[in-house]
């Protein structure tokens, strides 16, 4: 099988930094790099990414960046290898996120990449959505991790009164809102698509889902069979 390149060619200086403030290119870095090098090697990037990791990957999560709020509590559902969670906080030092993750291997490297780059602000946490009874967050999110529907049973129950779901979706998004038309009353939530860019970039589809209550009527926890409390990375 033919070798796949493991360059990472940066896009327009101008695209970046219309992104990302200067000072957080750096981290921004090297976290690209420990996605080429380790994600790939412990599958949790395709190597046919890597060439593109900043304009499909980083560059679309941090478009996500200026709809939170300052000092937000955010949770990063299925964040898989950081996607957008490591980008949000990388990008948002003022921000306090968790990484929902349930996959042992996903949350070593999760760990691993928060030592790296100094991020005190992160959590780790190994353990599914369901599971964190209780904890309320002013904005979640989640990228490509479930069907909106699903989704919305998932992370309308973390979301702090006054917070918002932020998914970040393709080109069906508007169909999933149509598809979720019974959660989203039993939440009485407003559901919008907003479509993000700037200069030079590709389109980031956003769903914001604002829920007007926060506990729906008939909701229950349902934690996965067997499962135990969610384990937390220590903060150093």
């Amino acid at each position: 099988m033919a070798d796949v390149s493991r360059e990472t060619p940066e896009p327009d200086p101008a695209l970046i930094t219309a992104v990302f403030a200067p000072d957080r290119l750096p981290a921004l870095r090297r976290y690209v790099a420990l996605l080429a090098g380790d994600g790939v090697d412990r599958g949790l990037i395709g190597p046919r990414e890597v060439p593109r990791l900043w304009d499909r990957h980083v560059v679309n999560c941090g478009l996500l960046a200026p709809l939170l709020p300052e000092g937000a509590r955010v949770a990063d559902l299925g964040s898989g290898a950081g996607l957008p969670g490591l980008v949000l906080a990388i990008a948002r030092p003022d921000l306090a996120v968790t990484l929902v993750e349930p996959m042992l291997r996903r949350t070593t490297f999760l760990n691993e990449a928060c030592e790296a780059l100094h991020l005190e602000r992160v959590q780790v946490v190994r353990g599914r959505a369901q599971e964190l009874v209780g904890e309320r967050f002013d904005v979640v999110t989640a990228r490509a991790l479930a069907p909106l529907p699903k989704l919305l049973t998932w992370a309308l129950p973390l979301v702090a009164p006054g917070g918002a779901l932020l998914a970040l979706k393709g080109s069906s998004a508007a169909d999933e809102v149509t598809a979720s038309a019974d959660e989203l009353g039993r939440w009485r939530a407003s559901a919008e698509v907003l479509s993000l860019s700037v200069p030079g970039s590709s389109i980031t589809t956003v769903v914001r889902v604002v829920p007007g209550r926060t506990t729906a009527i008939g909701w229950r926890p349902d934690p996965a069979p067997g499962s135990s409390r969610p384990k937390r990375r220590k903060r150093s």
